[in-house]
């Protein structure tokens, strides 16, 4: 037996900084008698004290292969039957994390044991890849009401939180060929929309002005 107890802490990075503070004085006092282990998404949002008080380590996002490998093998236990554009689907949610695979697979399984695409999207509250890139196609090519109101049904009509179409915009321009000035441009646009919004600004407001700055930066690049 151990001489020590063990506290993991999931997602320490959602701790605000006062309950962090309060967290290194709890990690000062029992130093002998507990390890603490702490898992974040962003090392960046734990206070220093904190992270000078332990060894971090970093893990990759799993590839393709491996969440698709264990996603197959959860179904075949489950007894689920998982499409093709299902696993895509899982994939593309999930972004290496595991977890979240593993989450999404179990929100549609709520529903019935066929899985298909749809479905993944729909638990998850994520816009489908082609939906994302039709929003940034509408955007560069001036198309601003048919922008705004592909926007509009995201948001509204299908609840995706406008963080997570600022991610998934981001996933989208990064693999895009565009001329380098304008993919800075825009790139730059979804950074300060997204700290617009952990600020507390409107996201109605800030994520139209997103479109409208899009829309401006490819006609100067045009």
């Amino acid at each position: 037996g151990a001489t020590f107890k063990v506290l993991f802490l999931d997602e320490a990075d959602a701790l605000t900084t006062d309950a962090q503070a309060a967290l290194r004085r709890t990690m000062e006092t029992y130093a002998r008698t507990c390890r603490f282990i702490l898992s974040c998404n962003y090392s960046s949002k734990i206070i220093d004290p904190i992270q000078s008080r332990c060894a971090i380590y970093r893990f990759r996002p799993l590839d393709r292969e491996a969440v698709i490998e264990e996603i197959t093998r959860i179904a075949a236990i489950e007894g689920l039957t998982v499409t093709d554009g299902a696993l895509d689907a899982i994939v593309y949610v999930a972004s290496g994390d595991m977890r979240k695979a593993i989450n999404a697979l179990q929100g549609a399984a709520i529903l019935r044991p066929e899985i298909d695409e749809e479905m993944i999207y729909e638990i998850t509250a994520t816009a489908r890849p082609d939906e994302i890139d039709e929003l940034l196609d509408l955007s560069m090519e001036g198309r601003f009401d048919e922008a705004e109101q592909a926007l509009s049904e995201l948001i509204r009509g299908r609840g995706i939180a406008p963080n997570e179409l600022i991610n998934q915009c981001y996933r989208s321009l990064v693999r895009r060929d565009l001329p380098r000035p304008l993919k800075v441009r825009l790139i730059d646009a979804l950074g300060e929309t997204d700290f617009r919004l952990s600020e507390g600004a409107s996201s109605d407001i800030q994520m139209e002005a997103l479109l409208a700055k899009f829309v401006l930066a490819a006609e100067q690049h045009r």
